[in-house]
């Protein structure tokens, strides 16, 4: 193995933690800018900005835009529910009232909606089960660590319908985003791919902003929350999901989201001083095994 082939190696194997890490600054984010600004508004600044650096990228690059009308379809409709839908939903949640971690403890169910979708849909056809008993009890363990961790923040009266409806609006968003991607949509380029994705949600989203009343306030914490959201969350952690989507089975990939409500614990306690208790770190450790097992099991032939 040459020392290029090495470093592309480990870049692989570095790609689930990183995308752990920038996947969880997504509920920071979320702190400092939901005080300041109407969430789809924000959401259509991200978008806008996230295009314009994805096309100079592309035009610098010359990167190939995806072949065919029906790829630029499926295409669209993933960056609709994965980023206008699952990003919309989780923000519009947070700014009705709801606690970051509930939110991540809702959409933290996303391993085991798709778990669930797989296996029923196997046992259907009487195929290959795409979940084995060691994923299963990966992804309970997974679970059980993940309201460990965010069961101190379900506070009463926390939850409304009209909350609890967004949360799960962005749950679906996000499994069904993932599944869809995984079965129709065929390996393009990243960057491009990306483009068309949040062009959709763009469209989609900007008749919703258009409604919100709420200016938006321009200071430091929404710059700072904007600048993140384009380069870190957006160019950085839509860019490395779209690719594990690519590479891995869809439930592999979305067991690591079990790992973000912890991640995100961890970065409150260092940058907001929130406490960690010993429930909390017992359900990091729970998380980590889970998501071990799950990550770690042979590779099967799965229908999506």
């Amino acid at each position: 193995m040459t020392l290029a082939d090495s470093r592309s190696h480990a870049a692989l194997r570095a790609m689930p933690a990183v995308f752990v890490l920038i996947w969880s600054t997504g509920f920071i984010v979320a702190r400092f800018a939901m005080p300041h600004a109407p969430p789809l508004t924000f959401l259509c600044w991200r978008y806008g900005l996230s295009v314009a650096c994805f096309g100079a990228w592309i035009f610098w690059a010359r990167a190939p835009w995806p072949v065919g009308r029906t790829q630029w379809l499926h295409l669209g409709l993933t960056g609709v529910l994965m980023h206008a839908a699952y990003l919309g939903g989780v923000w519009a949640a947070v700014k009705a009232g709801i606690g970051a971690g509930t939110v991540a403890l809702l959409v933290g169910l996303q391993p085991v909606l798709t778990a669930l979708w797989l296996s029923a849909r196997t046992s259907s056809s009487h195929r290959t089960p795409a979940v084995t008993a060691r994923q299963w009890v990966g992804l309970g363990l997974g679970l059980a660590g993940l309201i460990l961790v965010v069961w101190r923040k379900l506070g009463v009266g926390e939850i409304t319908p009209w909350n609890l409806c967004l949360a799960l609006l962005a749950l679906i968003g996000i499994t069904a985003g993932t599944l869809y991607q995984k079965r129709f949509v065929t390996r393009c380029d990243v960057r491009t791919a990306n483009t068309v994705q949040l062009l959709a949600a763009l469209l989609v989203s900007l008749p919703f902003a258009w409604i919100e009343s709420e200016p938006m306030r321009w200071n430091g914490s929404t710059v700072a929350a904007l600048f993140w959201s384009v380069f870190g969350l957006t160019l950085g952690g839509s860019s490395l999901l779209y690719l594990l989507i690519q590479r891995g089975a869809a439930t592999r990939v979305t067991s690591l989201l079990y790992l973000v409500p912890p991640t995100t614990a961890l970065m409150a306690w260092v940058i907001f001083g929130e406490v960690l208790t010993a429930p909390m770190l017992l359900g990091m450790a729970l998380t980590a095994i889970g998501v071990a097992l799950v990550v770690a099991s042979p590779a099967r032939r799965t229908p999506v």
